[in-house]
């Protein structure tokens, strides 16, 4: 069985670039999560996102965040 953290390092890898309009979304999700609403999302999709497009750069974006803190403790803990 392949490394799930591998697999998930690809996936993120593959993921598409974020496009333009969309930045100030990708960093509110990467920075704080907790603070998306609605209004955000709707936002998106009255300036052209598609709700695949939103999806796929939210879990992208979660994604790779979360490897980046798993690799940030692991550098502590190691």
């Amino acid at each position: 069985m392949a490394d799930p953290i591998s697999e998930l390092r690809n996936v993120v890898s593959a993921g598409k670039p974020v496009r333009s309009g969309m930045e100030a979304y990708v960093e509110k999700v990467r920075d704080r999560a907790y603070a998306v609403v609605d209004g955000d999302i709707e936002a998106l999709k009255e300036a052209g996102f598609s709700e695949d497009e939103i999806f796929e750069q939210t879990v992208v974006v979660a994604i790779t965040e979360g490897l980046r803190r798993l690799d940030r403790a692991t550098a502590v803990i190691g």
